[in-house]
């Protein structure tokens, strides 16, 4: 849920410097810096102690799951910085939805194994998944 909270914090915060004295943070712009911000919150997340929960998250099947977490970790922290290069913003874009595709598994493994956040139930399904596909959406639309 803080990851939702990020990214509309994010988005009402650009929309309202958009409106005060920033032109350029249209809504489309806002969209694009908040999508970054909450990449930028989650990718940190694999760096910090929160990691160790993250490896615990992807399904067993997987090898190195360590080396998962840190490779996921990097690809969400470029995919950040890649939005607001506009040189980089569709290939990001498209790479984040690739990225969020491929995590779901993880997301959906954790919830029915019942890994622990923080010492939490994870997002239930039913509210992780049309989160996902929200994320997926707003980078595709941002792209």
């Amino acid at each position: 849920m803080q990851v939702l909270l990020v990214l509309f914090g994010s988005l009402l915060l650009c929309r309202l410097l958009g409106v005060a004295a920033f032109a350029w943070l249209t809504w489309e712009q806002s969209a694009r810096v908040a999508l970054a911000a909450m990449f930028v919150f989650t990718g940190v997340s694999h760096f910090a102690p929160m990691k160790e929960d993250l490896i615990a998250m992807v399904p067993p099947a997987l090898p190195r799951p360590d080396l998962l977490v840190f490779m996921t970790g990097l690809a969400e922290l470029a995919g950040a910085i890649g939005l607001l290069v506009p040189l980089l913003t569709f290939w990001a874009a498209w790479a984040l939805v690739l990225l969020l595709v491929m995590m779901l598994p993880a997301n959906i493994s954790a919830a029915t194994r019942g890994v622990l956040l923080r010492g939490r139930r994870p997002t239930p399904l039913w509210l992780r998944v049309p989160m996902q596909v929200l994320f997926i959406l707003w980078a595709w639309a941002v792209r």
